[in-house]
């Protein structure tokens, strides 16, 4: 029951309250972002989705924590839903002076990740550690790809999104220190798929 409480927690304050972030936002010393109308139209759309992400990954880490019966490993989920809170913070704030808003879809984007994440769990932990891995790695890709599309003027954005890619790369890292498994070949594909479908609404919506 309370780990049942706590998640409920967690999903309420991911979706309605304002996050805090334990770090300072990343910023470029002495460079201003100047966008144009239409800059701003693109940051605002991979800020979007890249808040979305963070959305999720509050889900996954929630679920998985739940699901686990290894005290350390819970430990370890909670832990990594924390440092994520940075960067849900940071997107949220990034969004703002954007004067962009969220996906209208987070709820039901939250709802997705977590259930994915209770059933990675469901499967065992090294299953669940390996789902991981695979979700840090693809979320890699994309703030590669992000870093590419985002325009060269937006200082901001840009400096949120190095920041989070390398600290995506810390968790995975983490995850396989701690006995992560190489998920199958479908998996994998049906992750990617799952992950364009999100990115290419959250865009927009």
């Amino acid at each position: 029951m309370d780990r049942l409480l706590g998640a409920a927690d967690t999903a309420l304050r991911t979706l309605f309250a304002h996050p805090r972030a334990r770090r300072a936002c990343p910023v470029v010393a002495g460079d201003e972002t100047v966008l144009t109308p239409q800059e701003r139209r693109v940051a605002s759309g991979l800020m979007r989705v890249n808040h979305v992400g963070e959305i999720c990954a509050q889900a996954l880490y929630t679920a998985q924590a739940m699901a686990t019966r290894d005290a350390g490993l819970r430990e370890h989920f909670e832990k990594a839903a924390e440092e994520e809170t940075d960067h849900l913070a940071w997107t949220q704030a990034r969004l703002d002076q954007l004067g962009a808003r969220p996906s209208l879809l987070n709820p039901l984007w939250y709802g997705g990740a977590f259930a994915l994440g209770l059933l990675a769990g469901r499967l065992g932990d090294r299953v669940s550690l390996g789902f991981v891995v695979e979700t840090e790695r693809q979320v890699e890709t994309h703030l590669e790809t992000h870093l590419e599309r985002l325009p060269q003027a937006d200082h901001a954005s840009r400096a949120i999104v190095a920041q989070m890619k390398t600290d995506e790369a810390a968790h995975a890292a983490q995850a396989l220190a701690e006995g992560a498994i190489e998920l199958p070949r479908v998996a994998k594909a049906l992750m990617r798929r799952a992950a364009k479908v999100m990115t290419t609404t959250a865009y927009v919506i």
